[in-house]
């Protein structure tokens, strides 16, 4: 590399700089009364809007905004010219166009912004994993501060796809309670017609360290398994989850979840719901008529009957705390996954594994919630961004030519049922469908914990449908140590795994898809199980149990286990109830009560501490998440309560100068 490589120019061409041009044609459309009165920056905007290009006699049109993660660079063509970090931003670019023509048309100016946002499976195992979580808030943030940045926004508009991103997108317009918001789901990405989803691919290392895959087989099915260039992965995961929560919410538009990315109804989608957010200025109707206390139960609901993702954990109460609502407790979501039924099949939990397309088409959110309200689990008379209630919605689905043509496209397409992907209750229980998370409390997880119970293995369940593991605890104080012992096998079936210091405080409350994935794949996996302060990807499966509270780095009983302790874990299928408890040893068996009380008197294990690697950033965004109720709280900022703890540490800090220490 040289100044001369550099700097070598070819094209003289380029020295044919100009320093002044004429600039826009025509008049800004003001009239004398706005020049007199409107704040400089009003006036300046139709400056800039000009020099963008904009038509000056439309200047005076309503100012809607677009908010995207949008990642990447696509050419006009439709070639790669820069990868984004994932799929599931690629195409967003073709939805934003999509809309801002349709606001065009619909008499609006339309702007764009972007934050987009990082891929979760590109960053397992990594140090990347560390700022994934604390990237929703910061992201959450930054869209507030560009709405604010438009002071004449009439509506905002948001497109995401996956799973920070969406959670952040959700949080950012939930807090905009005065203005029309609408949310864009960006879909999903097609299965390969042979090879494997996103979720499978991601254990290739596994099993071929294992021996459960050939080298050539893992590169060809690595290759092939995003079969198209957009959308979130062909699983039901955080991604999916977090698009039906988007609808389950009424911040979507009717059947807008899980569309195929990159196809024409994937880009109508975007078009009618720039009809929808206009729709919603023109009739007043703002976001906080319809992000609810009913519409968060509804999401909770949906939630449990789609089978979703245990992040959701994280995200929707950050939601509803955004949007003034009631936070869901721990109790709230044991209560709704106790009464509502599992409808969906889809993988990763099944029984049969479609993927989300085959949802989408065999009738996706409203389709459940057909189901759902014959059985009066839904509060119908919500408000939601087409302008109607959740029943004149259903109500229109039930008997709509959208609903008839994608049914059809399913079974004429893969010969799938959409009844058997979508099932009415009695047909779910007869295939076997359970609720699908629990959560387990104990002197190990005293604030709980959680696990995606229907997909434990069932072979492993007892008669009576509860699954009972007691055995030796093998602890590591890093995801690190536990997946390299895992690829040196030296984690044998009925082994319990303990993997401490995941949590916020660790490492950012990494995701640990690398483990729960490894354990899946491998022939003895479904004796093994796991128990951590960290978090799990929506994929994930198996006995696994993540979200423990306290996280070990702030004492909690978790971080005082040893190797050779004894575990007693018990999931009760039937009651959806379970229980994480340390019993003492195999030759000094304890009660529960006596277990606790040793487990007070130890020091937290010697090799827990957070990650040497762990950004300043996370650090700080630990402490503020812990201030404002920690991890089942939604790892929100509760501004007022981080204020109030800052002015008393002023306090102290103050009389301990004063005081001369």
């Amino acid at each position: 590399m040289s100044m001369k490589s550099i700097y070598d120019v070819k094209d003289v061409s380029l020295y044919n700089i100009y320093t002044h041009a004429e600039g826009p044609k025509g008049k800004l459309p003001f009239s004398e009364e706005f020049l007199r009165e409107s704040p400089s920056g009003h006036i300046f905007g139709m400056t800039l809007n000009a020099g963008m290009g904009w038509n000056p006699e439309r200047l005076n049109d309503d100012d809607v905004l677009i908010l995207s993660t949008q990642g990447g660079i696509r050419g006009e063509d439709g070639s790669t010219v820069a990868v984004g970090l994932h799929t599931g931003h690629y195409e967003l670019g073709l939805q934003m166009r999509a809309a801002a023509d349709e606001l065009a048309n619909q008499g609006a100016i339309p702007y764009a912004a972007y934050v987009t946002d990082p891929c979760d499976g590109r960053s397992q195992g990594t140090t990347g994993m560390f700022d994934s979580l604390p990237y929703r808030n910061d992201a959450a943030i930054v869209f507030r501060r560009l709405a604010r940045s438009l002071p004449t926004r009439k509506a905002v508009m948001g497109i995401a796809t996956c799973d920070k991103g969406l959670p952040a997108m959700m949080m950012a317009l939930a807090s905009m309670h005065d203005l029309p918001t609408v949310l864009v789901p960006g879909g999903a990405t097609l299965q390969p017609i042979k090879g494997e989803d996103a979720g499978t691919v991601q254990t290739i290392g596994v099993r071929f360290a294992s021996d459960e895959i050939s080298f050539d087989e893992a590169a060809r099915v690595g290759c092939r398994a995003c079969a198209s260039a957009g959308g979130g992965c062909q699983f039901f995961g955080t991604a999916g989850t977090s698009q039906v929560i988007a609808e389950s919410l009424g911040l979507a538009i009717t059947h807008s979840a899980l569309a195929p990315s990159g196809q024409p109804i994937w880009e109508e989608i975007a078009r009618q719901s720039a009809r929808a957010v206009m729709e919603l200025k023109e009739k007043g109707i703002k976001t906080s008529d319809i992000i609810t206390d009913k519409a968060i139960e509804n999401a909770m609901v949906l939630h449990a009957a789609f089978g979703g993702s245990t992040n959701l954990l994280l995200h929707l109460p950050a939601i509803a705390f955004a949007a003034n609502c009631k936070v869901p407790t721990v109790n709230d979501w044991a209560a709704v996954n106790k009464r509502v039924p599992r409808l969906v099949s889809v993988m990763p939990v099944g029984p049969v594994n479609y993927p989300t397309v085959s949802v989408f088409l065999a009738g996706g959110v409203p389709e459940v919630m057909l189901r759902l309200r014959e059985l009066g689990l839904l509060h119908e008379d919500v408000m939601t961004v087409t302008g109607d209630t959740l029943g004149a919605n259903l109500d229109w689905w039930e008997r709509s030519e959208r609903r008839k043509k994608c049914r059809e496209r399913l079974e004429a397409l893969d010969g799938v049922n959409p009844d058997d992907v979508i099932m009415n209750p009695a047909k779910a229980r007869e295939r076997g469908l359970r609720s699908t998370v629990t959560f387990p409390v104990g002197n190990i997880a005293p604030e709980g914990s959680v696990v995606k119970s229907a997909a434990i293995d069932p072979t492993v369940i007892d008669e009576d449908g509860v699954f009972r593991h007691t055995g030796k605890a093998k602890v590591f104080t890093s995801e690190k140590s536990a997946i390299k012992a895992i690829k040196d096998k030296k984690i044998q079936a009925g082994d319990i795994m303990i993997v401490m210091g995941g949590g916020p405080k660790g490492t950012g409350m990494e995701e640990t898809y690398q483990l729960t994935s490894a354990l899946k794949k491998l022939p003895f996996g479904k004796h093994v199980s796991l128990i951590t302060d960290a978090r799990f990807s929506g994929v994930s499966t198996g006995a696994c149990f993540g979200h423990v509270g306290p996280e070990a780095l702030v004492g909690g009983p978790l971080g005082k286990l040893r190797d050779g302790d004894l575990i007693e874990i018990i999931v009760d299928g039937n009651q959806f109830e379970g229980s994480l408890n340390f019993i003492g040893t195999e030759e000094n068996r304890l009660s529960y009560n006596d277990a606790a009380e040793v487990l007070k008197k130890r020091e937290i294990h010697p090799g827990v501490q957070p990650d040497l690697d762990l950004p300043d950033d996370t650090k700080l965004w630990a402490e503020l998440q812990s201030i404002s109720g920690g991890i089942w709280k939604g790892c929100v900022y509760d501004v007022d309560k981080i204020i109030e703890v800052i002015e008393a540490g002023k306090k102290v800090l103050a009389d301990k100068k004063r005081l001369g220490f």
